[in-house]
This record gives structure tokens, C-alpha cells and sequence, in this order.
């Protein structure tokens, strides 16, 4: 691993963590300069293509996905951790499925229920462009909905 402050290829590992979705934490120290890192190491799997919705395809894009996430969550009291495990969660499933190309809408849907989870103005945000909510009447039906929801299940987001 090289350094990032001397770019030595010598380091030694101090510590090292695991944690549920297979990432591996690994603390470093530089034998020559003696300045500390953190190198964070996850298992490449093969993801599908994505057919978009005019029947293109394309790689699977994890910080595509973290910047749009991102963009709704923008100055709401969401943790970075959280969107981190969300996507981790969205790659995790896709790779799961085992299928060469998988529809972006099956992304999107798994979007939308994560952020339906973590945040509703983040939902609703991402909802505006991706349930194609064009108009006041149709965003005002999914707040009342996502209300009504949090009355019946006495939860609050």
C-alpha cells in the first residue's frame, strides 16, 4: 500500500476491523515518513449492467448512486454512514440477484424505499424527479400518504 503523504510502498498494518458487509478497516503506518492511515479494502463483485429507460446500458455506478442520494439528503440531519449504507446495501442486493443486467428502475425502487426509511424530505426530494411527481397536487398525495403512513404506524422521520 502506498503511503499518501511520501508515496513509500512500505507501510505496516496496526489494526484491522471487520464489519458485516464484508469491509475490511485497515490502519497503517509508513515505515519511512511514520505518518498514520486508514486504507478501507471491499470485495469487488461483479455488479450488473444497468438498461436505462431508453434502453441503453451502462456499468453500475456506485458514486453515481452516492451523489444522487447525496443531493437529497443535502442539509438534512441524515449520517454520512447512513447513505454509505444504503448504497452498500443497494450494491449488495444487486449483486446478489446474480443477473447480467438488471432494469434502472429496480435501482430506483430500492432508492426510494431506503430514503423512505431514512428521511422523508430526502424522500420526497428524490420522489419529485423519480416517481415523476410534476405537480403540486401529486407531491401534496405523497405527503399526505407518507403522513397517513407515520400516523398508522406511529412512527416518526
Amino acid at each position: 500500500m502506498r503511503c499518501p503523504y511520501c508515496q513509500s510502498e512500505d507501510s505496516k498494518v496496526l489494526d484491522t476491523t471487520h464489519d458485516s458487509r464484508g469491509i475490511v478497516r485497515r490502519r497503517r503506518e509508513c515505515v519511512l515518513c511514520h505518518q498514520r492511515f486508514t486504507t478501507i479494502e471491499r470485495p469487488l463483485l461483479a455488479t450488473p449492467l444497468i438498461i436505462k429507460k431508453d434502453g441503453t446500458r451502462e456499468e453500475f455506478d456506485r458514486e453515481k448512486l452516492l451523489r444522487g442520494i447525496r443531493i437529497s439528503c443535502a442539509k438534512r440531519p441524515v449520517p454520512a454512514s447512513a447513505i454509505e449504507r444504503l448504497v452498500g446495501e443497494i450494491e449488495t442486493s444487486l449483486q446478489r440477484m446474480g443477473r447480467a443486467e438488471v432494469s434502472s428502475r429496480v435501482i430506483g425502487d430500492m432508492v426510494v424505499e431506503g430514503l423512505k426509511e431514512l428521511d422523508h424530505i430526502a424522500y420526497i426530494r428524490y420522489g419529485i424527479v423519480y416517481l415523476q411527481l410534476d405537480d403540486l397536487r401529486a407531491i401534496r398525495n405523497e405527503i399526505d400518504r407518507l403522513l397517513k403512513d407515520e400516523e398508522t404506524n406511529g412512527t416518526k422521520r
